[in-house]
């Protein structure tokens, strides 16, 4: 039989009138006559470019067009869904940046809720009637958390500040100390994290000059010493969050460093990129220094973010020595990169559960403390109920993340679930698994997909157990 010529298809295709016209008509009271007119268009876009791509004969066209209002709703319902979306993380992966880094706990969520749904004191002080500052509902927090063993009085002279997130932190404080003059930082500790953030550049854009010293796998305190002129203002430590240089490798203390800068008047400020307020060591994660740790050590200054191993919200943290918060908190720019009130409610609850010492409310901590044997049980039990003839299942041995640039060398032990199916590749049921709804995102590994039940909550394993099962059939 001859193929029908494509112009004879073009031609069996409605105009947008006709179509809006006709029953699909009735779907612009419930979306409107534009998004209903725009739908149409779209779905006989897609109609053109399937006919010119050869993939449409004229009964496969036939077929469509009695289906074109089934299409048309469906492309409303997609046009008009929210793009942010809940996924599945099954990956193991805890802080993973590119599904939104640390979970929010309840508390966070219901403090959110009941001040973004009404007016709040943000910036009004209920004592005196008057203006008041933002970042008090914090503040106050922060100074009962890194209260250090020499008590209140020292704990009075640490104040924190709030910044849209850590890059923003190190450019406010780094514009604020050190503009127009040098900050000696060593050749080892100039990285690049995600998202091309470039300690050079953040350094050019605050208006410093960088003055490097020391080589990539070896510096001394020495070379700081050297480089310090008429010119220097500030020392900088930068964490190294993604990689660790080992071998043949040098590095002065901390406390070295800030011993050096108080011996020359020089502030010293570390830039922790993570930021641990919990000691990561009862969790089994050596070498990653807290907060705390920094300011018992001399620090003046720490940078830190509130949504990696804080487990809050996104947020840049400036802790430091008060005079030089002060500063900052005059500096144009602070006002410029400030959060709103949805981020000082996420963080007050957030900060509130370690005051309480409820680390279970804080979803990162609480995933971080879960053991092998209660993930591996978890694993059993689901492998159990998703089993089907065409799905082999496997629970064995595995390694979670931390993520977001912490203890980049640090795993923490876990049972996953490795799942390989009869006519899919892994590939093709990571995809699969992926376009459901929720999308579950997983890890592949030597061909075959992983599933680590440490990142999924247990309420979401239901969804889990049914996407696997509806791809199996």
């Amino acid at each position: 039989m001859k193929a029908t010529a494509p112009s004879a298809l073009f031609r069996k295709l409605p105009s947008v009138d006709d179509v809006v016209r006709g029953p699909i008509g009735a779907l612009a009271p419930s979306y409107g006559h534009d998004f209903v007119a725009d739908a149409v268009r779209v779905v006989l876009g897609r109609l053109r470019q399937e006919i010119s791509s050869g993939l449409l004969d004229e009964s496969a066209l036939d077929v469509a067009l009695a289906s074109l209002a089934e299409a048309v709703e469906k492309q409303l319902r997609h046009a008009l869904s929210y793009s942010l979306r809940p996924v599945i993380n099954a990956t193991g992966v805890i802080l993973h940046t590119n599904l939104g880094r640390a979970p929010l706990g309840e508390g966070a969520i219901e403090h959110i809720r009941e001040t973004a749904g009404s007016y709040s004191n943000l910036e009004f002080d209920l004592g005196a009637g008057g203006r008041g500052k933002r970042d008090v509902h914090v503040d106050r927090l922060f100074q009962r958390l890194l209260q250090d063993e020499a008590g209140a009085a020292k704990a009075n002279l640490i104040s924190t500040i709030v910044v849209n997130n850590n890059a923003a932190a190190v450019l406010l404080a780094l514009n604020t100390l050190a503009e127009s003059g040098e900050v000696i930082v060593s050749r080892g500790e100039l990285v690049e994290i995600g998202g091309s953030f470039r300690i050079p550049d953040v350094m050019t854009k605050s208006g410093a000059t960088l003055r490097e010293v020391g080589t990539t796998n070896r510096t001394r305190i020495a070379d700081y010493e050297k480089a310090i002129s008429e010119r220097t203002r500030l020392l900088l430590r930068v964490h190294r969050s993604n990689f660790e240089i080992t071998g043949f490798t040098e590095r002065p203390s901390t406390a070295d460093l800030a011993a050096l800068a108080q011996e020359r008047g020089i502030p010293l400020m570390e830039d922790l990129g993570s930021g641990a307020l919990l000691d990561l060591r009862s969790v089994g994660i050596s070498g990653e220094p807290g907060v705390l740790d920094s300011l018992r050590s001399g620090v003046d200054i720490v940078t830190y973010s509130g949504d990696k191993l804080l487990g809050g919200p996104q947020a840049g943290l400036i802790s430091g020595g008060a005079k030089w918060i002060a500063r900052m908190r005059s500096n144009s720019l602070f006002r410029a990169l400030r959060v709103d009130k949805l981020t000082y409610a996420a963080l007050e609850a957030t900060l509130m559960a370690y005051v309480k010492g409820d680390h279970d409310a804080i979803p990162a901590l609480r995933m971080m403390r879960l053991s092998k044997e209660d993930i591996g049980a978890r694993a059993e039990s689901l492998a159990k109920r998703i089993s089907t003839p065409t799905l082999k299942i496997e629970v064995m041995d595995g390694e979670s993340l931390l993520g977001g640039g912490a203890a980049p060398s640090s795993v923490l032990p876990t049972r996953v679930m490795a799942v390989t199916h009869k006519d899919l590749s892994a590939d093709q049921l990571a995809a699969r698994l992926r376009g459901g709804d929720p999308p579950i995102i997983v890890r592949v590994e030597d061909g075959r997909v992983l599933l680590d039940l440490r990142t999924v909550f247990p309420e979401q394993e239901a969804d889990l157990a049914g996407a696997v099962i509806r791809i199996s059939g």
